[in-house]
């Protein structure tokens, strides 16, 4: 057989080679290549086998796993040999046999491997070790703590393995080098409860001689440090580490350093290190050659220690870390006064500022760092709150230049201010370091329409700059928390621009992890938040997102994870509300949170929609999802009564809200929008319904009025019931409340409310005014799904299966988006030119997909058009009065057909939906 189709990108718990992972079954899986020009490649059967070194994969003698042949178009697999061993890599790879369109089978196959970490809790050996608060020490914050511990080498090194965690932050080095590239680590978690380790290969960093030092800087963090609104010290009061260094020697031996009472800790340059408030950096404090060898640590302090307990359960970090993702130069410098510039950086961000300082300075320099200017020009701070922004930097009188970068904060900024700066500010002597979880960038839009771009790409940072550890809803203000309907609102957006299958899969254990006794979601992961808990839309986001997960990425181990506490929240929701209207008071009710259809205008919680409606469609809108993940774990029974449940919530919902001529109780845009996306409305009343809600949206000038919870819905909601037209004008809206009015005032991100800052008001409630905060950015959904058309939808036989149904529109011209499915990259393209629609559809091996296209001509038109077409790019065509599905192989194809820019969009969208 010929390798022209081969197995790539194979991945191991959604990572690539990860590093100290802790599944006892990891999940492995793999993509399909196909040389160019074929077409219909599909995966007839693989073989998984796994070794403990690269040669068993070789000799094929010395496997500990083989799967053996199974015939499935399947492309993951779950290990299921010996129990694995602690620390161990293993060796795997994937075979394939494939065949295309004309029946010729190839072969292939691709290997890689992961590394475990520490399985058990007995297998930790280290103690946590920290520096108690010094009498002097100002209690509102914690300096940085420096330790060190000095070892040497017995014997030659094979190789070498860090496990490091800490109760607050750390940054580790070896012989004075930087461990690895993480940020924030070890990430933020219920410190109570679950704590995450991370596991590094230090071989190459330990000399060839024989004195060696571990050193590490240890901050406060989420631990310790501010956190919200709630001050700091709210996990506990001084930092604490925990570090094990293996060694394993080429003689067979080993040994292992780890945190006891040999080590040694000071406090150093770093006199504040705050996640809000900022860093103050005293170089005149500094001790060159404190993580080196051959460093007189004589006035360090001895360690205090403490035992591990069962708890904080220590696990193996299941995601990508926080990263230095991009480095950016400044837009524009502004000399203020002597020593003081403003600095734009073009772009609100998530992180902090590189500075090149010179050789004597003296002054304190002072970077404040906004999101915004005010109407003199200068930083808008107010909508801070209590965080500050701020760091400090007390220069040691050196004669050479020197590099200042904070380590143990971030700030949410497009303009810093510098005070105190020694000489003139060159452009290449600062950089702004862009921050966030390192997700891989799998999706990407653009079409021909420059404010469309421009609010793609306002969506995608607005994810970048709060995708850090948790998904947050601001980078900026003393809030920066994991409020559960802003992800729920903005998940299926976030999948399609980035690989989120870890980072959710690491956030849904933080949700877990704050799940009261009775069942209740928190409304936000990690909570400080005691009294939120089970919020509509806000504790959904526990079914939402493990069912966005599974189906995005057809992800069912995480289902499988959450499926008792899922079904507890549901329990939860039942016995409060045994009519099936979701009316108890026993939680928070946000509502349509920030909607403009309130009554009045300071009173941001005042939105007409009820909020008993929308719970009681959010009610509906799980119980359908949870059927749905029924199904596809074999529950059938569990399915059929969540059916009855979905059913039982719906008649309530109609009986309640639903009046005889399709209009929705207080007639707002969100109460259409959920009644109609949610199902909740008779199926002869929806064009009513419809209709209702595009009056409304007429009346106020073609503007929306939703808050969080509707405007992800609405566009959808507009197309699948033929009103793509509607849904363009609200897209490219200029004027106030619309995304485009935002652009029109130079966002780069996606403000938290539609009022942010107006002509006639100026800036809004600064207690409520971020401008980072990606929850109404979810109208990314619809330009992947609508405009460009791409949809996964559940697979069929292990097969990806694709609806491909883009919505050309005149305005925008062209579009264009590529989406990195788990079975490969999925691409549309379309251009309108003298009536003839351009299209481009590139499926991956191993899929299938359904184009769906309009008939703006007539059938005759249409069939004599189908004839020029290679019939044997598709296994079925269906033709209706004014619509055409095509079933497509997968392959690149391109064609061209007649359209009608005027009739497109009404008959296209309501024969589809």
């Amino acid at each position: 057989m010929l390798n022209a189709v081969t197995p790539t990108n194979p991945r191991c718990e959604w990572l690539v080679t990860p590093l100290g992972i802790d599944s006892p079954a990891p999940r492995l899986s793999w993509e399909l290549h196909a040389s160019e020009g074929l077409f219909g490649c599909e995966q007839l059967a693989y073989r998984v086998t796994v070794g403990t070194t690269q040669a068993a994969l070789l000799d094929g003698l010395s496997y500990i796993w083989d799967s053996g042949w199974i015939p499935s178009g399947v492309q993951f697999c779950t290990y299921d040999g010996p129990a694995l061993t602690s620390s161990r890599r293993y060796f795997w790879q994937v075979e394939t046999r494939t065949s295309d369109a004309e029946g010729v089978q190839y072969s292939g196959r691709s290997a890689s491997w992961w590394e475990m970490g520490l399985l058990s809790p007995d297998e930790w050996e280290a103690n946590w070790i920290y520096l108690p608060a010094q009498p002097s020490q100002d209690k509102s914050y914690q300096p940085v703590r420096y330790f060190r511990r000095v070892f040497n080498l017995s014997n030659a090194l094979r190789r070498a393995r860090l496990y490091v965690t800490a109760k607050g932050l750390y940054e580790a080095t070896i012989n004075g080098e930087r461990v690895g590239d993480a940020c924030l680590t070890p990430g933020w978690t219920n410190y109570d409860v679950r704590l995450q380790y991370q596991t590094y290969d230090v071989t190459h960093l330990l000399t060839s001689s024989s004195e060696q030092v571990l050193g590490i800087q240890l901050g406060s963090g989420w631990y310790c440090g501010y956190v919200s609104n709630t001050g700091p010290y709210f996990y506990g009061t001084t930092p604490q580490l925990l570090a094990q260094l293996h060694l394993e020697f080429e003689d067979g031996t080993s040994e292992r350093i780890v945190s006891d009472d040999q080590w040694r800790g000071s406090t150093g340059p770093l006199l504040r290190a705050d996640l809000l408030m900022g860093e103050t950096y005293d170089a005149r404090r500094e001790e060159p050659g404190w993580n080196q060898p051959s460093f007189d640590d004589q006035g360090w302090l001895p360690v205090s220690t403490l035992p591990r307990t069962a708890l904080p359960q220590l696990v193996a970090d299941c995601a990508q870390p926080v990263r230095i993702t991009e480095q950016l130069p400044p837009r524009q410098i502004t000399k203020m006064d002597k020593g003081t510039y403003l600095i734009d950086f073009g772009q609100n961000l998530a992180g902090w500022v590189r500075l090149e300082i010179p050789a004597h300075a003296q002054e304190t320099i002072r970077l404040r760092h906004a999101e915004i200017l005010d109407s003199d020009g200068c930083l808008y701070v107010t909508n801070l709150r209590s965080a500050q922004q701020t760091d400090l930097y007390i220069p040691a009188d050196v004669d050479h230049p020197v590099t200042y970068m904070p380590r143990f904060t971030f700030h949410g900024f497009r303009y810093v201010e510098i005070s105190g700066y020694p000489s003139s500010l060159a452009p290449d002597a600062i950089s702004a370091c862009v921050i966030g979880s390192d997700t891989p960038r799998i999706g990407l839009f653009s079409c021909g329409h420059p404010l469309v771009n421009q609010l793609y790409q306002n969506i995608v940072w607005g994810q970048r700059g709060n995708f850090i550890s948790v998904p947050t809803d601001c980078p900026q203000r003393d809030e920066r928390l994991g409020w559960m309907g802003d992800a729920q609102v903005f998940v299926r957006t976030a999948a399609y621009n980035m690989d989120v299958t870890a980072f959710f899969t690491k956030w849904m254990r933080d949700v877990l992890d704050e799940q009261s006794a009775n069942g209740a979601f928190a409304d936000g992961a990690p909570s400080v938040m005691l009294s939120h808990v089970g919020a509509p839309a806000w504790g959904d986001a526990g079914v939402i997102v493990p069912w966005t997960m599974y189906r995005m990425y057809g992800d069912i181990r995480l289902i499988e994870y959450c499926w008792e506490a899922m079904t507890r929240w549901m329990a939860y929701l039942t016995a409060a509300n045994p009519t099936g209207l979701r009316l108890a008071r026993n939680g928070a009710n946000f509502g349509d949170w920030l909607a403009l259809d309130r009554e009045a205008e300071n009173h941001i919680e005042a939105t007409l929609t009820p909020k008993d409606l929308l719970a009681t469609a959010y009610y509906a809108y799980t119980a359908q999802l949870m059927a749905e993940m029924a199904h596809a774990l074999g529950h059938s029974v569990e399915a059929l009564n969540y059916e009855r449940l979905r059913t039982q919530i719906a008649q309530a919902f109609i009986e309640a809200y639903v009046q005889d001529d399709g209009r929705i109780a207080s007639e707002t845009q969100t109460s259409y929008v959920l009644a109609l996306a949610f199902d909740l409305i008779p199926h002869d009343m929806r064009a009513r319904a419809a209709q209702h809600l595009v009056t409304d949206i007429e009346r106020r000038g073609w503007h929306l009025a939703t808050g969080f919870i509707g405007v992800g819905y609405l566009l959808p909601v507009l197309s699948e019931l033929g009103y793509t037209d509607v849904a363009y004008r609200l897209l490219l809206q200029e004027s106030y409340p619309s995304w485009g009015y935002s652009i029109q005032q130079g966002a780069t991100t996606i403000w938290e409310r539609w009022d942010g800052w107006t002509e006639q008001g100026g800036f809004r409630d600064p207690a409520m005014n971020s401008f980072n905060h990606y929850s109404l950015g979810s109208v990314g959904e619809w330009l992947y799904r609508f405009v460009a058309g791409i949809e996964q939808l559940p697979s069929k036989g292990g097969q990806g299966n694709f609806r491909l149904a883009p919505h050309p529109s005149p305005e925008l011209g062209w579009a264009k988006a590529t989406w990195h499915s788990v079975y490969g990259t999925v691409a549309t393209f379309w251009q309108i030119k003298d009536e003839t629609l351009s299209l481009e559809i590139t499926l991956p091996p191993n899929t299938r997909g359904v184009l769906i296209l309009p008939i703006s001509s007539s059938q005759a038109v249409f069939r004599n058009w189908l004839e020029t077409l290679h019939t044997r790019w598709f296994q079925e065509v269906r033709i209706g009065e004014q619509i055409i599905e095509i079933e497509m192989q997968a392959g690149h194809f391109t064609l061209e057909f007649p359209f009608s820019p005027g009739s497109y969009l009404t008959r296209q969208n309501r024969l589809i939906s």
